[in-house]
């Protein structure tokens, strides 16, 4: 790939709404707050082509539009007098950071690697940086880089205050007005007390700023990150071989998630040559907003997600034929439901715990975003994106990323990160790449 060390900000400015909307203040709820100790989530996106400072300023001017109904993005981090983080918008504020950048020795190509994500770590902002520090930082810093032959639209969102369905509803919305709308289709819910109104008072303040560091490869040179494609055929080879014995117990069929799921637990924890008695776990992180009683719309602006688990040992989960592993799975998240939920929070409230990114346990498998996601259809008035890829921050060994494959239809791309040697073994598994297209 080429020197990624050829990546220079050339520029800094900030963008707020192009509308007075007064002061505002919407309280973080249970949901939220245990993310406070995570990283920004970082996402990029690039795109072909393209004369770079019309871009920019087309960019800039929908995301003035844009930020009149997700305000929230422009604002800041705070405290009430009790001691509840809140999110804080005022006219004042100086908005959303956005930098401009040159990287005109690399291409659209080298970014499409498979390989690492820390390689791409220039084009995106806030690498390292904790969502506690957007109690002085912008809730949203986007960085457009000028590529040699298209454009690199890099965008770090506080995950204390959105999750993947608000990200990819707000980078939708902006690419909406920048293709000629007038106004969003869909204007996000803001009130997140309508989840949930418990008010927790926390007492944690961000650790001393350690700036644009690295979140994962230099604390870990062991991780790696790899881009595997699975095409339309593979996936359905895959859900057609875990549906060979649909369940005796008159479950649905198992889903696309939860065959592809299985199998890729299945093959890193055979990766990681683990004892038959190590456990292993597998984490998904659900959508609740159909979940909560009463349900919240689809447009609801926050995190609306939960952490559901899945444990079992390692020999087990090997020798059994693979509907052993989905029906775990399936009977976990088809069990999280309203009163499961209610009961997570609840206990959350009388002992608040703030979990690091890292927390997820070892000899884990956790899956980040989802291939619903429409991340191919954020068309800024340029086209789709040639390559949709998350940054470095909030990795950790058994991190997974679905994203919908750039070919359409039921393609899913999936990113992991591994230690090097697991990954090795991985890539050498024919009973995994046999799905790899």
């Amino acid at each position: 790939m080429a020197d990624i060390s050829k990546v220079k900000v050339t520029r800094k400015t900030h963008v707020k709404p192009n509308k007075k909307i007064g002061s505002q203040q919407c309280q973080l709820v249970t949901f939220d707050l245990p993310y406070l100790a995570f990283y920004y989530n970082q996402k990029l996106l690039f795109y072909k082509g393209g004369e770079f400072e019309e871009r920019v300023k087309k960019l800039k001017e929908g995301l003035e539009v844009v930020l009149g109904e997700f305000y929230q993005l422009a604002g800041k981090l705070g405290k009430d007098d009790e001691g509840v983080f809140r999110v804080e918008y005022g006219d004042e504020m100086e908005g959303v950071e956005v930098a401009e950048a040159a990287a005109e020795e690399i291409s659209i190509a080298d970014l499409a690697v498979e390989e690492g994500t820390s390689a791409l770590k220039d084009f995106i902002p806030y690498n390292g940086v904790l969502n506690l520090e957007g109690l002085h930082r912008p809730l949203l810093a986007v960085q457009l880089t000028k590529l040699k032959d298209g454009l690199a639209i890099g965008c770090a969102f506080n995950h204390a205050i959105l999750d993947g369905t608000s990200t990819w509803h707000f980078m939708s919305s902006w690419a909406e007005i920048c293709n000629g709308s007038k106004s969003i289709s869909t204007k996000p819910f803001l009130d997140r007390t309508q989840a949930r109104s418990t008010r927790v008072k926390l007492d944690h303040s961000p650790p001393p700023s350690n700036g644009d560091v690295p979140a994962n490869g230099k604390k870990d040179p062991n991780l790696r990150e790899r881009v595997f494609k699975f095409s339309e055929a593979a996936i359905d080879k895959i859900k057609s071989t875990v549906n060979a014995n649909p369940p005796s117990d008159g479950s649905k069929p198992f889903s696309t998630f939860q065959s592809l799921s299985v199998h890729i637990w299945r093959h890193v924890t055979q990766a990681r040559q683990l004892k038959p008695n190590d456990y292993t776990v597998f984490t998904v992180f659900a959508d609740c907003r159909k979940r909560v009683d009463p349900p919240m719309p689809d447009a609801y602006f926050g995190n609306l997600i939960q952490a559901v688990f899945t444990v079992t040992a390692a020999g087990l989960l090997s020798a059994n034929p693979p509907e052993f592993g989905a029906s775990m799975i399936q009977k976990e998240i088809k069990g999280h439901n309203a009163k499961a939920i209610d009961q997570r929070n609840t206990e959350w409230e009388i002992s608040p715990k703030i979990f690091e990114f890292k927390d997820a346990g070892v000899n884990c498998v956790a899956m980040g975003s989802s291939p619903r996601f429409q991340v191919y259809e954020v068309d800024f008035g340029w086209g789709q994106p040639e390559g949709v890829r998350s940054g470095s921050n909030n990795r950790f060994d058994g991190m997974v990323y679905l994203y919908r494959g750039k070919s359409g239809g039921r393609s899913i791309d999936v990113e992991i990160s591994l230690e090097a040697p697991t990954m090795e073994k991985l890539e050498q598994d024919k009973g995994f790449l046999v799905a790899e297209s």
